[in-house]
C-alpha cells in the first residue's frame, strides 16, 4: 500500500514538473517571441510535457524508491554515529541558516522567471551552511555557552545544567571492582551506563565451567549490585545493540560515539581501540599510577619484607596501594619489618617499582 502511494506521488510530482517546465517555455516565448501560438495548442503543449513527465516519474518510480530507501539507510546509521552535541548544534545552525534566507531573499522575489526559485536555492545552500558551520565551530560554541539556566522561582538562585558526559562500563572495570569504591568517593559525575551486551557478556563469564572465570564473573554481578543498592549514583542500563558488530568492544566504541561519553575501563586494547576513533577513555589503572604517592631516592619508609626477590640477597615488600619494593639485602629480613632508604624508582608500564636497602647498611 505503501509503496503504491510513493507511486502514486511521484506521478503528481512529474506532472507538476512538467507543468512548471511548460510554463517556463511560453514564458521564453512570450519574451523573445519565437513562435505565435494560439490557446488550444497551449492547452496541447502544457498536456504533452506534463503526462510526458509524469509518464517518466512513473516508470523510474522503482529506482526512486530503491535510492530512497538505500539514501534512508545512510542517514540512520551516520545519525546513530553523530552524537547528540552534534545534533543540536546542527540543528540550530540550519534554523539560523533558514532564518537568514528567507530574511534577505524577501527582495528578490519579484524577479521574473527565477524569483520564485530563489528561496528554493537559498533555503537549501544557507541551511547546509548553518548547520555544518555549527557543527565544525561547535567547541568554540561550547565555551561561549558553557551552560544553559533552568528558569529559577522567586528567591530562589538559578541551577546550572553542564554538558556531562555519561561514563560507559566496560566489563574488565566491572569485575576489577574497584569502579564501586571510585563512584563512592563522588569523583565520577554524569549518569553511569551499562550496556545489556556488557551485561550480557558478565553472564557468560558467570556460567563458565572454567571455576577462576565464574569466581570473577560472579564477582562483578555483586559489583553490579552494590552499585545499584548502596551507591547514590545514577546508573541506567542502555538496552540497545549493535548487531552489525561481532565484538563487545567496538560495540562500546559505537556507543561512546552515540551517546558521546566517555568509555570506564582498565582493559589496554580497548584503550588503544577507542583512541583510534577519537572517542575518550578514563583508565582505571593510570588513575591508580596516578594518585600513588611520590616517592623519592633517599627517603626512609618502614616496610615489611615478605619474600626472597629474584636476585640473590633480594626480599620483597609491599606498599597499601600494591607497589613492590625490592630491598637490595633484605633475604635475611623475610617476616620482619624494617625501615629502609629508597635509592631509586622505576617507572614501568605495569606500574611502579621501588628500589631500597636497609637503613642498618
Amino acid at each position: 500500500m505503501v509503496y503504491r502511494l510513493i507511486r502514486a506521488f511521484l506521478l503528481i510530482l512529474g506532472l507538476g514538473i512538467g507543468y512548471e517546465i511548460s510554463f517556463l517555455l511560453f514564458k521564453l516565448n512570450d519574451i523573445f517571441n519565437v513562435l505565435s501560438i494560439n490557446l488550444n495548442a497551449k492547452i496541447a503543449v502544457y498536456i504533452i510535457i506534463s503526462a510526458s513527465f509524469g509518464v517518466l516519474f512513473l516508470l523510474i518510480s522503482p529506482k526512486m524508491i530503491e535510492a530512497g530507501e538505500k539514501a534512508k539507510v545512510f542517514i540512520e546509521n551516520k545519525l546513530k554515529k553523530t552524537p547528540m552535541r552534534d545534533l543540536i548544534y546542527g540543528f540550530f545552525g540550519l534554523l539560523m541558516g533558514l532564518i537568514i534566507a528567507n530574511l534577505f531573499l524577501r527582495a528578490f522575489l519579484s524577479i521574473p522567471w527565477i524569483g520564485s526559485y530563489l528561496p528554493i536555492i537559498a533555503n537549501i545552500l544557507l541551511g547546509y551552511l548553518g548547520a555544518s558551520i555549527a557543527i565544525n565551530k561547535k567547541e568554540e560554541l561550547s565555551n561561549l555557552v558553557p551552560f544553559s539556566y533552568i528558569s529559577p522561582k522567586k528567591n530562589q538562585a538559578p541551577t546550572i545544567v553542564n554538558w556531562i558526559k555519561p561514563k560507559i562500563l566496560d566489563t574488565s572495570v566491572i569485575i576489577d571492582g574497584r569502579i564501586a569504591d571510585i563512584c563512592q568517593t563522588g569523583f565520577i559525575e554524569g549518569p553511569v551506563i551499562i550496556p545489556r551486551f556488557v551485561l550480557e557478556e558478565l553472564r557468560h563469564i558467570a556460567d563458565s565451567s572454567d571455576v577462576l572465570k565464574r569466581n570473577r564473573g560472579r564477582r562483578g554481578l555483586d559489583i553490579l549490585n552494590k552499585m545499584q543498592k548502596e551507591l547514590n549514583i545514577d546508573i541506567e542500563i542502555y538496552e540497545g545493540d549493535f548487531e552489525d558488530l561481532a565484538e563487545v568492544d567496538s560495540k562500546l566504541v559505537r556507543l561512546a560515539q552515540l551517546l558521546d561519553g566517555k568509555i570506564i575501563t582498565n582493559d589496554f586494547n580497548l584503550n588503544k581501540v577507542a583512541e583510534l576513533h577519537k572517542v575518550p577513555v578514563l583508565n582505571i589503572n593510570e588513575l591508580a599510577n596516578a594518585v600513588k604517592p611520590v616517592v623519592l631516592p633517599g627517603e626512609e619508609m618502614v616496610v615489611q619484607v615478605i619474600k626472597d626477590g629474584k636476585e640473590s640477597g633480594q626480599g620483597v615488600a609491599y606498599l597499601d596501594d600494591g607497589t613492590m619494593i625490592v630491598v637490595d639485602g633484605g633475604k635475611k629480613h623475610i617476616g620482619e619489618t624494617i625501615g629502609v632508604i629508597v635509592t631509586s624508582v622505576l617507572q614501568t608500564a605495569a606500574g611502579r617499582m621501588i628500589f631500597a636497602k636497609p637503613k642498618s647498611m
